[in-house]
């Protein structure tokens, strides 16, 4: 069985372990996709519009002989709107052709063995550095992929001494990369509470918290998770494998419970 060498905070290695199998499977980016879609679709809001939306009028229709058309007219005299036509949908202000509904099923499923395999899947390509390097990461001081630090890393509580331990493993130019990145948003999106956009950056994955989480939040890009709560979409963001993850020591021993589903 293959080896990976555990890193200690300075960058040295501390020890050895054996590389999970989960590795070695094939990712499947048909299955990454499909499982970030069907996460997507549980986050959307439900849309509908108002039965009676405009239908709210007096609008009724003259019959023949007026030398009009026959669509329905607003009734009354005296006012602007008088005998403008209403209620039908190529009317200004009328119903809508085909309004949305609220009884629209936009979320999506997916079986239980498809979704740990799309698990599996991003797992396993987070640890290839040929998808590492597609998704754009800079890789090339990196000592290891994947890479997998001790779990001291998990009681850093300042923000300064993780990045110090960041740019030691080698992340330095990744992190610049990152706070670079930032840029505002086109659109509406920026007065909508999301102004500015950034490019995802690494992800580390923990067994427990001791103050590290709270460390990595002014990390511009960095995400952090515990093993238990992994999903797709923080594993390939946007349904393209190839994260780069760094692992602490016991998270990545817990990969071997996946054995027995490969």
């Amino acid at each position: 069985m293959d080896k990976i060498n555990v890193y200690n905070l300075e960058g040295q290695i501390k020890t050895s372990l054996d590389l999970p199998l989960i590795f070695n499977v094939p990712p499947r980016l048909d299955l990454i996709r499909f499982a970030c879609e069907v996460s997507t679709s549980k986050s959307k809001q439900v849309q509908g519009r108002d039965k009676r939306a405009g239908l709210r009028n007096t609008a009724k229709g003259w019959g023949t002989g007026h030398g009009m058309s026959r669509a329905p007219r607003i009734q009354g005299s005296g006012f602007s709107t008088a005998r403008n036509v209403g209620r039908v949908p190529y009317a200004k202000g009328g119903r809508a052709a085909h309004a949305i509904k609220t009884e629209k099923k936009i979320e999506k499923k997916i079986n239980n063995k498809t979704k740990i395999l799309s698990l599996i899947s991003a797992i396993s390509a987070s640890g290839n550095q040929k998808w590492v390097k597609k998704r754009g990461h800079l890789i090339e001081e990196i000592p290891e992929i994947p890479l997998v630090i001790d779990d001291k890393v998990q009681t850093v509580k300042k923000t300064r001494d993780f990045y110090e331990i960041l740019c030691d493993l080698g992340l330095s130019k990744e992190l610049h990369k990152i706070k670079n990145t930032k840029k505002v948003r086109p659109g509406k999106g920026k007065r909508r509470g999301r102004k500015y956009k950034i490019r995802k950056g690494p992800l580390l994955v923990i067994k427990d918290d001791f103050g590290i989480v709270k460390a990595s939040k002014n990390l511009l890009g960095f995400d952090i998770s515990k093993v238990e709560d992994l999903s797709v979409e923080l594993l390939a963001p946007g349904a393209m494998p190839g994260r780069f993850i760094i692992w602490t020591q016991s998270a990545f021993s817990e990969l071997n419970k996946y054995e027995d589903l490969i």
